[in-house]
């Protein structure tokens, strides 16, 4: 299994609502389409918001991850 090419990192650890999201959506407007975020977290609200986000702004969480209270998200910019 080959790991997801991540083009961009957004680091928002020690950041509170709504703040990851504000940089989120502005950190996948700058990619291309196909381009792949990480996003590194430490609020925990973006276990919910995330996958909200991706869904109403049709994007693909390709990923989740949780270790040591740093959630990792990957999303792929799908328009």
């Amino acid at each position: 299994m080959s790991e997801t090419q991540v083009t961009s990192t957004l680091d928002t650890t020690g950041k509170c609502c709504p703040m990851p999201m504000v940089e989120t959506n502005k950190a996948i407007k700058a990619l291309a389409i196909g381009d792949v975020l990480e996003i590194i977290a430490t609020d925990v609200g973006t276990r919910k918001d995330i996958p909200s986000w991706c869904e109403r702004m049709g994007q693909s969480l390709l990923s989740m991850t949780e270790e040591g209270g740093v959630l990792r998200y990957h999303v792929r910019k799908n328009r």
